[in-house]
């Protein structure tokens, strides 16, 4: 939640190549104050079954910049796998073309920042939702 100090952060993940959100995906955020300070780790979580991240950790006071790191990589071939498992189709895709996903944006206190991130095996589009 945000304050008059801080900014605050959600997202959420959609695998677009399915229709559907995209669970147990590893999401870690750092913060930084200002465009030459260092980045600072502050945690993480992962998605749920409704690809969403409820327990990120609250940003710092002084928070100018805020990273989302997503793991895709992992997501990718446990999917794959599970195919595999069912005798589906099999797909040209060797796994994750983006091992992982790095978004980085700036924020302002008082904000809430909630960045959905849309997903598929060979691309991916972010934006500021609401």
């Amino acid at each position: 939640m945000s304050t008059d100090t801080t900014a605050s952060v959600s997202t959420h993940i959609l695998d677009t190549s399915i229709g559907r959100p995209a669970a147990a995906v590893a999401v870690t955020l750092a913060a930084r104050s200002g465009s030459g300070a260092p980045w600072a780790a502050l945690g993480g979580s992962a998605t749920d079954a409704d690809g969403r991240c409820k327990d990120l950790p609250a940003l710092p006071e002084g928070t100018t910049h805020v990273r989302l790191d997503f793991e895709t990589e992992a997501y990718f071939a446990a999917k794959k796998q599970a195919e595999a498992q069912q005798d589906a189709p099999r797909v040209r895709d060797s796994g994750a073309f983006f091992p992982e996903v790095a978004i980085t944006f700036a924020v302002v206190p008082g904000e809430h920042y909630h960045v959905p991130l849309l997903l598929n095996p060979f691309g991916y589009s972010v934006y500021r939702g609401s």
